[in-house]
């Protein structure tokens, strides 16, 4: 495959020309996309990209990355608290399937629990937190052309919510065949595959692009606060956006201390004077268990963001926000093709008095996989007004490691395989493989790994009560019960 390294800038030269040209005849986007991709694979093709000199990186002070329990405390009053929300929007990152999880459509519109969706969820948040305090934050949804038409339908079914409802789509790029970085579409591919969404870094000029920025700037509102739609932990915290509006910080990163599963996580340094992401793609290799190490680097962004719209607005128009470049090699159809993203964490170094917020590990709660939805739908969380909040009986601050065979990877598979979810209130860790199947009321505790014999059913008992236990066969079960 072709890289920025391997092609000389007089080749460059001849390829963006090139591309330039053949780029012009799609007519399925836009002028803004068609600049905004031909300026990525422009700075992809000069090598446009920031070498870390690890002897430069220092570790964060209180001042940069804010504890928690270091923020004021929320004015009291409706009335004060209500100003504080009117200046917010909510835009949740709508642009991912639920494919890895056997789902079509938006991954959004995927059952958490009590018949609820991620996105019923998020509305449900919003409403009552409108209706607590009399305030308009309306929530934002950027889609990408992947999940654009089956969110719009989604959509009609909050009519009646007493929310504002915005949606946008972020950018739409032809993936490039290598190594002749030709648009695929030119290649006569026309379909879905033949296209890319160039990762949430495409915020920013895409909430510009859409109208939708210079509208709210209309309504007075002043920051917005980005999230991923799969986490459940990302709601509006009103300790944050006080110290955003007192402090006149730009943008602020949720970050949270690092676990062993949050390793390869990109974290906050201190970089010549300023604060910057780091991500694994970045390390030497040299140093790279060094960044893994949870010892020197402590915290992992969370991706919940908190940004000045006025900021987003004086940088976009600058052309200022140039993120580190993420290559991302793919096959379509037998044919080797590439596309070019970036992240919205990255942005963070190109804002003023930018910081972070060392965040309780409740306000990260992705739901990514399967092993995950266990977690949520077990009696380890509770609902209320939409909120999922971590049952109080569960002593161990951590959360148990779950994992699930290839059996339970789809979700449709998964449901399937319990009567009910178990109660993993005293779990600590669970790996389940082969042909497994839960009966109602299960109880979990202790580190548990239940494999069925190759070739072989393995049905859990209802009301069975598994403790520290390696099970192979339900004659271990009859013999326990």
């Amino acid at each position: 495959m072709a890289s920025a390294a391997t092609i000389t800038s007089k080749d460059a030269d001849k390829v963006l020309s090139k591309l330039r040209s053949e780029v012009a005849t799609l007519n399925q986007i836009s002028g803004n996309e068609k600049s905004g991709f031909i300026d990525l694979v422009s700075r992809y093709l000069s090598g446009d990209a920031q070498e870390i000199e690890w002897s430069k990186i220092r570790t964060p002070t209180d001042k940069v990355v804010v504890p928690y329990d270091a923020l004021a405390p929320v004015p009291e009053g409706t009335a004060e608290t209500r100003k504080l929300l009117d200046k917010l929007v909510v835009l949740k990152l709508n642009g991912g399937l639920g494919t890895t999880m056997g789902c079509t459509g938006p991954k959004s519109v995927i059952e958490v629990r009590d018949g609820l969706t991620f996105l019923d969820l998020i509305v449900i948040q919003i409403e009552k937190l409108n209706a607590k305090y009399g305030c308009n934050v309306p929530l934002l949804l950027m889609n990408s052309f992947n999940t654009h038409d089956d969110t719009e339908k989604i959509v009609e079914k909050y009519t009646n919510s007493s929310i504002q409802i915005l949606t946008f789509n972020q950018s739409q790029y032809p993936r490039i065949v290598t190594p002749d970085f030709s648009p695929l579409p030119c290649q006569g591919n026309t379909g879905k595959d033949a296209w890319y969404p160039p990762g949430h870094g495409d915020v920013f000029p895409s909430l510009k692009n859409s109208g939708k920025l210079d509208a709210l700037l209309s309504q007075g509102k002043e920051y917005v606060f980005v999230a991923n739609s799969d986490n459940l932990g990302a709601v509006v915290d009103l300790k944050i956006l006080n110290h955003l509006i007192r402090n006149k910080n730009e943008y602020c990163m949720e970050v949270t201390p690092k676990t062993l599963a949050d390793v390869k996580g990109g974290t906050l340094i201190s970089y010549e004077g300023k604060v910057q992401l780091l991500e694994i793609a970045q390390v030497p290799q040299q140093h790279v268990n060094e960044f893994k190490s949870i010892e020197k680097f402590k915290i992992f962004n969370t991706n919940n963001l908190w940004i000045n719209l006025r900021a987003i607005d004086r940088l976009v128009k600058g052309d200022a926000l140039k993120m580190e470049i993420i290559p991302n090699p793919k096959e379509v159809n037998g044919v080797q093709v590439l596309q070019l993203e970036t992240a919205a964490g990255a942005a963070i170094k190109f804002f003023d008095n930018a910081i972070g917020v060392n965040v309780p590990r409740s306000r990260f709660l992705p739901v990514k996989a399967t092993s995950d939805l266990l977690l949520v739908q077990s009696d380890l969380y509770t609902l209320h007004d939409g909120f999922v909040i971590r049952n109080p009986r569960r002593t161990n601050p951590a959360n148990p490691t779950i994992e699930l065979g290839p059996e339970f990877k789809k979700v449709a598979n998964f449901l399937s395989r319990f009567k009910s979810i178990p109660s993993i209130i005293e779990l600590d860790s669970l790996k389940v493989t082969g042909d497994v199947w839960f009966g109602a009321g299960v109880i979990l505790k202790g580190k548990v790994t239940i494999t069925a014999k190759s070739g072989s059913k393995l049905e859990i008992p209802d009301r069975a009560v598994i403790i520290n236990k390696l099970s192979f066969s339900l004659f271990d079960f009859a013999n326990q019960w």
